[in-house]
């Protein structure tokens, strides 16, 4: 059995069968079709997680206000540009707020046709296959956050950049210029990737002529690659200007309350300029990197053991198949597949880099250790198919080692498919691995409609009330733009749906306040307390509201609504 050499364009493979190059490319795009359809499927059914409400919260004032501008805090600006354009253009809910990441998510099988230079057809297959229906990609391609567009967009960087090279094709590094830029504006966790390449550059040019040929080599590739640009500055130049144009359209602050500055406003440009870029990099490292010591450190182990155990329960098939191809590249193989060791690399220095950089213990942690090992797993699941092809197709068929390795298939698929239907199909509960602390584990539907029924136009008249320490907040209308006080994260994912409701809230900070306001105003027909204060306002609402408990969370994470009967 082997690894199989690095195909071009077209070539065929060892797997059984000839593909032609357009074969081949029309299986990944029906791969990505089904993704597609995978992902959308119950896409609405879920409730948002809290990092979901914050992003579709502030959609909802970018949507209502035009105001916008770039805060680390709350994650990469591409998700509210995409989300505020499809509530303008088509409506708002959970679904259709999942739905750009969905897109998104499914079309990461397309990302394996830009390595098929280095890949033959069947690895090419494999790749699209474990990139369009891995548990983890398919779970966080139904959830609003940017972890999946940043792994796209990654990729299709690493994608673009690579086929620039080996084709010294100018449109692949005006798209890798364009891809990185949305990488950027993906999400934070792009820094990380940003280290990992940086490791593998190192490592893949330097390491071994210092430790085989005392540089030789290296020296070499660099020459290669001086060779290469030499005399393409106007690209380069061009792709620069791609990049800069990308970023600032992503990064750009857009003017509104509280926000002076803007796209929109000429005489501003000069500022937006420098707040898309060296102001965004500037608040970036300020408040992730200079203002996280010491509140937001954590023990490096624990963490680096939940990323194994998420490895472990929903990506184990990948994990041994890619160990597996590193050892037969490394020590059987002469020589090895620089594509395939660079892989290696960008995983292992991930894993090494991920449980630093994270602030929270979550499985979309794994999703970016996953990435690379998925092309090392391609190339080996392809060389496990050809070898049981070759054996069922030969003269001396070996029945048991096709009985083994077919059964061998068979498991790993169904291993994925169980993990699918428990973990992204399954309920958001405490038994489901896939999902986050954040997560409620109780349908919102129901306040939500709730919400709406009773939501007017007049914002003199709330129609929700909070009460309780951990609920309140000092200034309600502050509430409708950031900075917000950390109370109003506490009432996640809850300001969405009531957003989404259109219904004005207000707040007061115990039950003693609360009777002092309901003396002089009436009571909103919805009013969210904590499980505390629950026996309280419950005597003092009476019979005419009626209590529902949320749990807004996995565990620990609880809220009491009364809503008025009438």
């Amino acid at each position: 059995m082997t690894l199989g050499d690095a195909a071009d364009d077209g070539a065929a493979t060892r797997f059984g069968l000839r593909f032609r190059g357009d074969r081949v490319a029309a299986a990944v795009v029906f791969l990505a079709a089904l993704a597609l359809l995978v992902r959308l499927v119950g896409l609405g059914a879920r409730p948002f997680h809290w990092d979901e409400a914050r992003v579709g919260y502030w959609t909802l004032r970018y949507l209502e206000t035009g105001a916008f501008e770039y805060r680390p805090l709350a994650g990469g600006p591409l998700l509210y540009h995409l989300d505020r354009l499809v509530f303008a253009l088509v409506g708002v809910s959970d679904a259709l707020a999942r739905l750009p990441v969905a897109v998104l998510g499914a079309a990461l099988p397309l990302c394996a046709l830009l390595f098929r230079d280095r890949l033959d057809d069947a690895e090419t297959l494999v790749f699209a296959a474990l990139l369009g229906f891995n548990p983890l990609f398919v779970y966080y391609s139904r959830f609003l956050r940017g972890d999946v567009p940043l792994a796209l967009f990654a990729l299709a960087f690493v994608g673009f950049s690579l086929r620039a090279y080996d084709r010294r094709s100018r449109r692949d590094a005006y798209a890798a210029a364009v891809s990185l830029a949305l990488t950027l504006g993906s999400s934070g966790f792009a820094a990380a990737y940003l280290l990992c390449w940086a490791a593998v550059a190192v490592l893949l040019v330097d390491q071994p002529s210092a430790v085989l040929d005392g540089g030789a080599s290296a020296r070499r590739l660099l020459g290669s690659v001086r060779s290469r640009v030499a005399g393409r500055t106007a690209s380069a130049v061009r792709a620069s200007l791609l990049f800069l144009g990308t970023t600032v359209l992503l990064f750009a602050p857009r003017a509104g309350p509280n926000v002076d500055v803007g796209l929109t406003r000429p005489t501003t440009w000069h500022l937006v300029l420098y707040e898309s870029t060296v102001g965004a990099l500037w608040s970036f490292v300020g408040v992730r990197v200079l203002r996280r010591w010491p509140y937001w450190t954590h023990e490096l182990f624990p963490y680096v053991g939940d990323l194994f155990d998420t490895l472990g329960y929903v990506a184990l098939p990948i994990l041994l198949a890619a160990v597996a191809v590193f050892a037969w590249n490394r020590y059987v193989t002469s020589p090895g597949r620089p594509l395939v060791d660079a892989f290696v690399y960008w995983a292992a220095v991930a894993v090494a880099v991920f449980p630093v950089v994270t602030e929270v213990s979550a499985p979309w942690v794994a999703l970016h250790v996953v990435l690379p090992l998925t092309l090392l797993a391609a190339v080996g699941g392809a060389a496990l198919l050809r070898y049981t092809v070759s054996v069922a197709g030969g003269d001396d068929r070996d029945v048991a080692t096709v009985a083994a390795t077919t059964l061998l298939l068979v498991a790993v698929v169904a291993q994925a498919g169980a993990v699918t239907a428990t973990g992204v199909y399954g309920p958001s509960d405490r038994s489901n691995d896939l999902a986050q602390f954040a997560q409620p584990s109780d349908d919102l539907t129901p306040l939500f409609r709730n919400a709406t029924a009773v939501a007017d136009d007049d914002p003199s008249t709330p129609e929700v009330l909070y009460v309780g320490p951990d609920y309140y907040t000092a200034w309600d209308p502050g509430n409708e733009w950031p900075p917000v006080v950390q109370n109003w994260g506490n009432r996640l994912p809850l300001p969405w749906y009531f957003e989404r409701a259109d219904a004005d809230t207000i707040s007061t900070e115990n039950v003693t306040t609360f009777d002092r306001r309901a003396r002089n105003h009436s009571t909103p027909p919805i009013v969210v307390t904590e499980p505390g204060l629950s026996g309280a306002m419950r005597d003092r609402l009476g019979d005419e509201y009626a209590a529902t408990r949320y749990h807004l969370g996995l565990w620990d994470r609880r809220a009491v609504v009364f809503v008025r009967q009438s």
